[in-house]
């Protein structure tokens, strides 16, 4: 693959920059073939090559030399980017298939998948480095209703009740609070490495259970920064003192069944 490739010889290891730098020396007429090679540290035949060819008119000054060349212009890829930053903020973003879809419409010179028809990784890789505003998150599940839900409409509405009911008890921020919850594991789902016998097929660790259970702890705090002790929820009929030990002082709990 391109990304794994590793060069066997020093061919081609000049610069970009060395190389426009040598090829403006050659136009303006201030070093000739064999001086602006030395100076800049390129190969002279590639030197002439370039200049040749800007001279016909094939390529400019501006474009990349070398063999490997972006599929699409830098106008392309920054439209791209557009894209993907608007289509990433409507929860969907689907980069490689537009890119292909993209590529085949214009009529570019491409090796894309054409079986699944999307853009190759290696492209995907090298538009990342190009534009380092960009990086590769996983994302979190959203279902369609709470999508459709969040708009600017509804959010604008929200804001405008919230403001009436602040308006009308004249809630000051210690009288305004916030809940929410979260779920704990009884059994730690991050396990640290061990060491063992090599060739061993499995290794375990000892824990109160192969499978935990999760216990919902609902947490409150005003606007002021005060937070009211925790309250934990155990999945079970009866409640123990002892769920309790080395709790937060004022911790609460109750049983959900």
């Amino acid at each position: 693959m391109v990304r794994t490739y590793k060069k066997k010889s020093s061919r081609g290891s000049w610069s970009v920059e060395s190389m426009k730098q040598a090829i403006e020396s050659v136009l303006s007429k201030s070093a000739g073939y064999r001086k602006a090679a030395q100076l800049h540290g390129v190969p002279q035949t590639t030197l002439e090559r370039h200049v040749t060819k800007i001279r016909k008119g094939e390529v400019s000054l501006n474009s990349t030399p070398g063999n490997f060349k972006p599929i699409f212009s830098k106008e392309e890829e920054e439209e791209l980017v557009r894209y993907v930053k608007d289509m990433e903020k409507r929860l969907s973003v689907v980069l490689r298939k537009f890119a292909y879809q993209l590529a085949e419409k214009s009529g570019k010179a491409q090796n894309f998948n054409h079986v699944k028809k999307i853009a190759g990784v290696d492209w995907l890789k090298g538009f990342m480095k190009r534009h380092p505003d960009l990086s590769i998150r996983k994302p979190k599940a959203t279902s369609a209703a709470r999508a459709m839900g969040f708009n600017k409409v509804a959010v604008n509405k929200f804001y405008f009740l919230l403001a009436e009911v602040y308006d009308k008890y004249n809630l000051t921020p210690d009288r305004i609070y916030n809940c929410d919850e979260t779920g704990i594991s009884s059994v730690s789902k991050t396990k640290s490495k061990i060491i063992a016998e090599k060739g061993r097929k499995q290794v375990g660790y000892l824990s109160s259970a192969e499978r935990g259970q999760t216990i919902t702890v609902e947490i409150c705090l005003n606007a002021a920064g005060t937070y009211m002790p925790p309250m934990l929820i155990f999945p079970r009929q009866r409640m123990k003192p002892e769920l309790l030990d080395r709790a937060s002082p004022g911790t609460t709990a109750e049983c959900d069944t």
